[in-house]
């Protein structure tokens, strides 16, 4: 096995699927409060800030896991738990991204700084460091790194939190336990093995399955009032409202599923679809101010 480093290993440890996803979000959230009025500059600089600060927690994150990625077939081939990187280097590689990107939302103003701040500590802390560990909230706690990024580029507009970025919080915040559990669904196995209280290793699949409705449930909702606070117009609500009860379908569905690993598939696939196709809408059909 090559024992060498390669920029590719750097840029893995930034985990670029998880920063493509949360851009196309942040992305929205920019949009959705510029209403089509689009500073170019701004723009940039909060998509280049959000995925610096974005790398930068995910840098942290695989330095404090390399212990369990060892023990995990998915993970274990990566550049530190082979001993391609040495740790310092990844923890030095994870700080200078974070002040780098840091320094570049706060170009925009004060407050997406902080957001960007407030995730990297959630997700490298509480989630990483501490929850991950030790109990099932891990994925629900998590969720508040994972809803900053549209909320990150709706503040770079607005300057303050709002009805509408509390909303783009609260759907990103309320997607991510049923998405990531349809996964831990799959992989409990590797999830058990590596020592990670997940929710389907510690309560069982079925009181997985149950604790993913009323994520879903009350996703639906929240998902409706950015059409009732005239944020969006009703192309979005009629996708938003289609697909929201789709998932809750599939999730419902899985309590008689006999074949959990497909369900979980399915589910898991469905998921991402709703977060992309979600915020598309938004992006074309954001209200005009």
């Amino acid at each position: 096995m090559n024992n060498i480093a390669t920029w590719r290993d750097y840029v893995q440890l930034t985990k670029p699927r998880i920063i493509q996803s949360n851009l196309i979000a942040a992305f929205g959230g920019f949009w959705m409060a510029s209403g089509w009025r689009i500073d170019l500059s701004v723009m940039l600089l909060m998509l280049a800030g959000s995925s610096i600060v974005m790398a930068s927690a995910c840098v942290f994150n695989n330095y404090l896991d390399r212990d369990m990625d060892q023990k995990m077939e998915r993970t274990q081939n990566r550049a530190l738990p082979t001993g391609r990187i040495e740790p310092r280097h990844v923890l030095i590689y994870g700080a200078i991204l974070g002040i780098i990107g840091t320094i570049l939302l706060g170009a925009i103003n004060w407050l997406t700084a902080v957001l960007g701040l407030v995730g990297i500590f959630v997700y490298v802390i509480i989630y990483t460091l501490w929850l991950k560990r030790t109990s099932t909230w891990s994925t629900s706690i998590g969720g508040i790194s994972g809803a900053m990024p549209p909320v990150i580029g709706y503040v770079s507009v607005t300057e303050q939190l709002d009805a509408g970025a509390w909303l783009l919080f609260a759907i990103l915040f309320l997607w991510q336990p049923p998405h990531f559990w349809a996964l831990g669904i799959r992989r409990k196995e590797e999830y058990r093995a590596a020592g990670f209280p997940l929710l389907p290793v510690v309560k069982g699949v079925r009181r997985t399955k149950w604790q993913m409705i009323p994520y879903v449930v009350l996703l639906i909702p929240t998902s409706i009032l950015l059409y009732v606070w005239n944020y969006v117009g009703v192309i979005y609500l009629v996708v938003a409202v289609v697909m929201g009860v789709y998932w809750l379908w599939l999730c419902i569905s899985g309590l008689w599923a006999k074949d959990d690993e497909a369900w979980s598939k399915r589910t898991f696939v469905f998921s991402l679809y709703y977060l992309m196709i979600t915020f598309a809408v938004i992006i074309l059909n954001t209200v005009k101010i």
